[in-house]
């Protein structure tokens, strides 16, 4: 795999033959991913493949300044698809189709000032979800400044042209004194030709005094939607699931698909591969596919508790669902040494609704 260094960003090249040579440098952060032998030629913005590949695709990855000057990084592609991830949380924070239509929900009122999380987005959850541990609410991850990954590691041979980048976040040592632990956590984010968004954890623990430790995990994925009383989940039926709304009582689902009519804060286990949230209103469909995360936490804050969080609006309960790809019921157990992987892929694609029935040929036969 080749590799484009440029004022601290590391940026990956596909090992399949691309035309640009070690050590090459560009005006900007450029990234280019072909599958087929391309040319790239550098712009201040941007870098084209080949317009004799099969792709002709212009790939970008940009890396700027955001709200209050964090670091961020955009991606983008040819139809139009974007994602913005910053720093200041390794946080996906936008991520929008190629109408410019935004797929992520971000509080109106969501602050970008440490120590404070982004409410929005995909927070990133470790070493601890929730309460489910000593550490501050959803750990730690969220409110840390990533930096990106200057030896990431390689991509599959298959992966098709993609625009991406790769975060890193190390152990500090002030965080010991409240997690004794020492780790490296590997981020990478992809946004595909088709817009699809994909999240891949690699978190490996670095412990020298022969430690174990364990940890809890969640992709708190924020859904923008219409109205959330005319949003469904389908998936998840018939599943055990914790109510954290009853003191973590374990309960069984009992209805065809999940529907909303009050607030919701539950954790999902042995949940499917695939789950689906519908948007009957906007005729949108989310498709998330997760792989190592066995469980599914499904919430909502409804009125009250929207009224109770500064930094959340108090009617955006109405347009917002978080369907969370998570680790929590069974915590991670790593020896040192030993690395965890964690993915997840989110899709939006058209939907038809019939007697609560999804199109199978457009979600759940398809990979």
């Amino acid at each position: 795999m080749k590799k484009i260094i440029n004022k601290g960003f590391s940026l990956s090249l596909s090992p399949s033959g691309s035309g640009i040579k070690p050590g090459a440098r560009f005006d900007s952060s450029i990234s280019v991913r072909s599958s087929t032998t391309s040319t790239a030629t550098s712009t201040a913005s941007a870098a084209e493949t080949n317009m004799n590949s099969p792709c002709r695709e212009k790939l970008f990855v940009e890396h700027c300044k955001g709200v209050n000057g964090l670091e961020k990084v955009v991606l983008r592609e040819v139809r139009g698809c974007s994602a913005e991830i910053y720093l200041y949380g390794g946080q996906v924070t936008s991520w929008k189709n190629e109408y410019g239509e935004e797929l992520l929900f971000l509080s109106s009122k969501a602050t970008f000032t440490h120590p404070k999380p982004i409410r929005g987005g995909i927070p990133i959850c470790f070493p601890q979800f929730a309460n489910h541990g000593s550490l501050e609410k959803h750990g730690f991850a969220r409110s840390r400044v990533w930096s990106i990954d200057p030896d990431p590691p390689p991509f599959s041979a298959n992966s098709s042209s993609q625009a991406c980048v790769d975060l890193i976040l190390k152990h500090s040592e002030e965080e010991v004194k409240i997690w004794p632990h020492r780790y490296e956590f590997r981020l990478r984010i992809t946004l595909g030709p088709g817009g699809d968004l994909m999240l891949t954890s690699r978190i490996r623990n670095t412990n020298t005094d022969g430690k174990s430790f364990a940890f809890t995990f969640a992709y708190h994925t924020y859904f923008a939607v219409s109205d959330i009383s005319e949003v469904r989940v389908e998936g998840l039926e018939t599943l055990d699931y914790l109510d954290n709304l009853k003191d973590k009582e374990r309960f069984t689902e009992q209805g065809d698909a999940i529907t909303f009519e009050s607030e919701v804060d539950k954790v999902y286990l042995s949940t499917p591969t695939k789950i689906a949230i519908l948007d009957h209103e906007r005729k949108r469909t989310f498709v998330l596919r997760k792989d190592g995360l066995p469980d599914a936490v499904v919430w909502n804050p409804w009125d009250k508790k929207a009224k109770a969080m500064a930094d959340f609006g108090d009617d955006e309960y109405k347009h917002m669902l978080c369907v969370e790809a998570a680790c929590v019921e069974k915590p991670i157990i790593l020896k040192p040494g030993e690395e965890w992987r964690g993915r997840q892929e989110i899709s939006a694609v058209p939907s038809s609704y019939c007697s609560g029935q999804l199109d199978p040929k457009k979600v759940f036969q398809s990979d």
